[in-house]
């Protein structure tokens, strides 16, 4: 197109054309805010889901740390239970070694009466054995002194 007949352009078409510019900046802008409210939404739904993370996150740090001080206590306990263990053990043990001991001196103190009692049959028994040699030996006396007579 010369310059000339750009002058010429029907009325109607540049009317035309003007409307659909703009319809065009129309639509650009409506696009523009639409695109605009989906950034917003978008936006949204990314706090929403940060916040959503860090809430859960929160939880599961309540949740390790619960069942850290669980597991802790778990420990305490069952070393507790372990002395507990230990210390009714070493009571039993020093409860029997004095029961163990007692028996040792009754036994020891039954084996020195009955020693005595062996000791004291063997003298009584060795008395018995010297007065019957005695009286044996004065029955053969007076035995032979009566057949000396006779």
């Amino acid at each position: 197109m010369q310059p000339s007949q750009t002058a010429a352009v029907p009325q109607e078409d540049a009317h035309a054309w003007l409307t659909e510019i703009r319809d065009l900046k129309n639509t650009v802008a409506a696009l523009r805010d639409a695109l605009e409210l989906e950034q917003i939404e978008k936006e949204r739904s990314v706090q929403a889901a940060v916040a959503a993370a860090s809430g859960n996150l929160e939880q599961l740090k309540a949740t390790v740390g619960a069942l850290r001080d669980a597991l802790e206590q778990a420990r305490i306990d069952k070393k507790k239970s372990v002395q507990e263990a230990v210390a009714a053990a070493n009571h039993e043990i020093v409860q029997l070694r004095a029961a163990a001991s007692a028996l040792r001196d009754a036994l020891e103190l039954e084996r020195n009466e009955k020693e005595k009692s062996v000791q004291a049959a063997v003298r009584a028994a060795h008395d018995e054995i010297q007065q019957l040699k005695a009286t044996v030996a004065a029955l053969r006396e007076s035995l032979e002194a009566g057949r000396a007579r006779k």
